[in-house]
C-alpha cells in the first residue's frame, strides 16, 4: 500500500516483494531475537523495540511482503 492509497482510501493487494534469502535472514533474525538469545540492554524502550522488530521480521518472513520495500519500489522476489 502506498501512502497515497492510504490517504485516498484505495487499496492494493499485497504482492510478494521479498526473495528467498531475504525471507530466510528475516526468519533467522526473528528466531534469534524472540528466543533466549535475544539481546537485552536493560532499557525497557530498547528491549521492546527489539521485540517489536523481531515480530515484524517474523511476519514478513512468512508473508514475503515488506511495507518499506513497497514504499521504496524495491522488488527482490526473484533473488
Amino acid at each position: 500500500m502506498h501512502i497515497n492509497s492510504l490517504i485516498h482510501g484505495k487499496t492494493k493487494t499485497m504482492t510478494q516483494n521479498l526473495g528467498r534469502l531475504d525471507r530466510i535472514l528475516r526468519f533467522a533474525l526473528a528466531f534469534w531475537w524472540l528466543g533466549p538469545w535475544a539481546p537485552s540492554y536493560g532499557i525497557p524502550f530498547v528491549d521492546w523495540a527489539i521485540f517489536l522488530v523481531a515480530w515484524i521480521a517474523l511476519i514478513e518472513s512468512f508473508s514475503a511482503w515488506c511495507l518499506l520495500h513497497t514504499w521504496f519500489g524495491i522488488d527482490n522476489k526473484d533473488q
